[in-house]
């Protein structure tokens, strides 16, 4: 089994933006799409945001991807 290349990981977030503006309706689509579904860096976004300490972010950001993850698996 191959890893996604860039370009598809891309696709998969951009699929992922509109669940994503609802989970953290105070983020822009522009940050959405500027962190291209990488953990740290919208777990970064959500600490300024929401005013959540990092690891709050990094809980709530695994649990979004891991729900996105088992959607696009159905």
């Amino acid at each position: 089994m191959s890893l996604p290349s860039g370009d598809e990981l891309k696709a998969r977030w951009k699929q992922q933006m509109g669940s994503a503006k609802v989970t953290w309706g105070k983020l822009t689509d522009d940050e959405l799409l500027q962190s291209e579904g990488h953990a740290e860096k919208l777990s970064g976004l959500i600490e300024e945001r929401y005013a959540v300490n990092r690891d709050e972010a990094k809980r709530q950001v695994e649990h979004f991807l891991k729900e996105a993850n088992a959607r696009l698996k159905m």
